[in-house]
């Protein structure tokens, strides 16, 4: 439902009136802007000092949902007279979700923030999607923004960048002055990570034994099996391995299938930066990993043998975390 008053809609839940908020204004639009990263300051409507009830035409206006849940959010930049001149902003708590901003015009500012109080997310992850135009994402933090998605980008590459922590994190988009608006939509999904999570999209080492026995009992998929390929996608800066006759032993949802044929084995496919330089090797390997925008994504190879070793004389020393069903 769209809401008039705030120019907002929300996915299964209402949207209640706006806020006043001071507004963001930009300082420049140097060699800093062209390069990725923007200055902003605070600053009242004229007249007005900030905090003393300012004219919310000329403020932020911020949605707040009448649940804590909410996770998508789907609004209009039309909906504002555009003399006004505001910045739209939308408060969410989940930790991951999707943005539809329909016609976009001026800005929207989205402030995200998990769900459950206790958790700390260290990095933000969004992933536009491929029809997404008309306006630039990026990440604010400590007073900058930081460039993630051009306009009219064509790739659907994930980009992540750290998060303040407890602060959760920010999205400012910034419609680009188009005149055929209207035709336009800005569209991506979002995930806040916790810290555990960032190592399966960071490093291109091999797990040493302690990180090794740590994932086969935090992973978001642990999965035994042989490469049957692995192919490599400059445009989203991606590899994928093609992982076949698999044991599933954990997965969070259904990304690895059972082959077609009645053998018991699974199939799937796990992806690695391009930067890895991931090849495919003979054998069994033990894939560990976590799950981002539905897909699987690499933290720890070993292979099968290896790891056998290393659990049974961890395990001998009592050294193990959880128990592996090793057969």
């Amino acid at each position: 439902m769209f809401n008039e008053t705030s120019g907002c809609v929300f996915t299964g839940s209402r949207a209640v009136p706006g806020v006043c908020k001071t507004l963001l204004q930009p300082q420049s639009t140097s060699s800093r802007a062209r390069a990725g990263v923007l200055h902003w300051k605070r600053s009242s409507p004229a007249g007005r000092s900030a905090g003393a009830g300012c004219d919310c035409q000329n403020c932020f206006q911020t949605c707040f949902p009448d649940r804590s849940d909410v996770c998508s959010f789907s609004g209009s930049g039309s909906a504002r007279d555009p003399l006004s001149g505001p910045v739209q902003q939308v408060s969410l708590r989940c930790s991951a979700g999707s943005v539809r901003w329909l016609f976009p015009r001026l800005a929207l500012r989205l402030l995200l923030k998990p769900n459950v109080a206790s958790a700390r997310p260290a990095a933000l992850c969004i992933k536009a999607s491929r029809a997404s135009r008309g306006a630039a994402v990026y990440a604010e933090r400590a007073g900058e923004l930081q460039l993630l998605v051009e306009d009219g980008e064509p790739s659907e590459q994930v980009h992540c960048v750290r998060t303040d922590g407890a602060r959760g994190a920010v999205i400012f988009l910034q419609a680009s002055p188009q005149s055929d608006f209207r035709r336009r939509a800005v569209s991506f999904r979002y995930e806040l990570l916790q810290e555990k999570s960032i190592a399966s999209k960071a490093a291109c080492r091999p797990c040493n034994d302690s990180e090794i026995l740590q994932a086969i009992c935090t992973s978001d998929f642990v999965v035994r099996g042989s490469i049957r390929n692995v192919s490599h996608h400059p445009e989203q800066q991606t590899s994928v391995i093609e992982v076949e006759q698999a044991r599933v032993y954990r997965q969070r949802s259904g990304i690895f299938e059972r082959e077609p044929i009645m053998s018991g084995h699974w199939h799937g496919h796990i992806h690695t930066p391009l930067q890895c330089h991931v090849k495919a090797g003979a054998g069994q390997f033990l894939f560990t990993g976590a799950e981002h925008f539905g897909e699987a994504w690499l933290s720890c190879a070993p292979r099968f043998k290896d790891f056998e070793e290393l659990y049974y004389l961890a395990r001998a020393a009592q050294h193990i975390t959880c128990e592996f069903p090793i057969d």
